[in-house]
């Protein structure tokens, strides 16, 4: 087993997969997120234990599956993906013009 110390906004990388990160705690509890594919079988100590499971193969929780996202809903994330790409290129150009200022100017 590994112990690892990290703060808080850091992250952990699990294989290629798995992203874990500590946001914080309070009192006993640590609060993080997981990102990982759905494939993975993700659940609390406490929970196998009120059932009776062990955290062997077989014992995975069911997943239900997610409802399909609908055209208009997939347009919508499509124009705030590209927006927030527009932004973020208009500020590096910003940034990058602020830094080399005559460079504006043809010098």
């Amino acid at each position: 087993m590994l112990k690892l110390t990290v703060k808080a906004g850091e992250y952990l990388l699990i294989g290629n997969d798995v992203k874990v990160v500590y946001t914080g705690g309070s009192g006993e509890n640590a609060h993080i997120l997981i990102d990982a594919p759905k494939s993975m079988n993700i659940v609390r100590s406490s929970i196998l234990e009120k059932y009776g499971m062990a955290a062997d193969p077989g014992n995975e929780v069911k997943h239900h599956k997610d409802r399909e996202i609908s055209p208009e809903a997939q347009q919508k994330i499509k124009a705030i993906l590209m927006a927030e790409q527009k932004r973020a290129r208009r500020e590096e150009a910003a940034k990058s013009a602020a830094q080399n200022p005559l460079r504006r100017y043809g010098g």
